[in-house]
């Protein structure tokens, strides 16, 4: 039972990161790169 709770868990943490991540994405930003071109040495 608490091998099935913890699936459980661990399947609603992953799919909270990726919908975050998707979210981010569609928004403009990304892991690679925050826009912020001032902290980048070969910005877009």
């Amino acid at each position: 039972m608490a091998t099935i709770i913890v699936g459980i868990i661990l399947i609603a943490v992953v799919a909270l990161v990726i919908g975050i991540m998707i979210r981010d994405k569609k928004k403009g930003k990304s892991l690679q790169c925050g826009g912020d071109c001032s902290k980048c040495g070969g910005c877009h």
